[in-house]
């Protein structure tokens, strides 16, 4: 798998939040939140202890279920141990790569997504509150990027005492490119940009463009995003 990870502060907020996962074939993105000190906590916090946790290991659904809900402790209880940290959490999604397989991991509303045959596919569902709307058919799709309700989401790592991640088992399959992201992306940037994007570049100029992109559409939030490319000889 070939990976090219980018992240920046983007053009509004005055710092950057989310933390980048690329450990070994663990890859993956935190978007934290409860403001400037306990979103950057939380989103390191996540990233240590799923690298700590499954580094060496061989994946596993259950191993990696465990490692999430390990994670959300830790956040969960330097929360209520430390009042500046009180109420941080963050999303979470990873991708950890086996021989023919590939696990994700996901809480939250940072994305998944993977290009196969030109064709771009949202892998993970978002845990938000517009996100349910739509699927409850509440309001049609197209109304969502702009709903004013669309930054509030209904599951997070550390918020709760118990998380409930969602495992997901997708086959590597070669010549596919998957995209892990953070919100501060596919807020800026279309699913049609994205798309262009990642089937029409190399990966490294492809990871220049996502950026770019996201930047010249305003960089409202936090840019962070992991590309993973599967080597056209790997393995069915």
């Amino acid at each position: 798998m070939l990976v090219i990870q980018r992240t920046h502060r983007g053009l509004v907020r005055s710092e950057n939040e989310d933390t980048l996962l690329v450990e070994g074939s663990l890859y993956g993105v935190a978007d934290g939140m409860g403001g400037h000190n306990g979103g950057k906590t939380a989103s390191r916090v996540a990233a240590e202890v799923l690298k700590n946790l499954l580094r060496g290991k061989p994946p596993r659904r259950e191993t990696l279920r465990i490692a999430v809900e390990a994670a959300n402790r830790r956040i969960y209880t330097l929360a209520h141990d430390d009042e500046s940290l009180s109420g941080m959490g963050t999303t979470l999604s990873v991708l950890w790569e086996d021989q023919n397989l590939l696990l994700i991991a996901h809480v939250g509303d940072s994305r998944v997504y993977r290009l196969r045959d030109g064709c771009l596919s949202q892998v993970t569902q978002d845990h938000s509150m517009v996100a349910e709307l739509v699927r409850n058919h509440v309001i049609p799709a197209e109304k969502a990027r702009t709903h004013p309700m669309r930054n509030i989401i209904t599951r997070a790592v550390g918020i709760d005492a118990v998380v409930h991640p969602d495992i997901l088992t997708e086959i590597k399959r070669p010549g596919d490119v998957w995209l892990i992201c953070s919100d501060g992306l596919y807020d800026m940037v279309t699913d049609e940009e994205i798309r262009q994007a990642l089937a029409s570049l190399e990966s490294e100029a492809a990871a220049d463009r996502l950026l770019a992109l996201a930047l010249e559409h305003g960089g409202a939030d936090n840019v962070s995003f992991v590309l993973c490319r599967v080597a056209e000889d790997a393995a069915p």
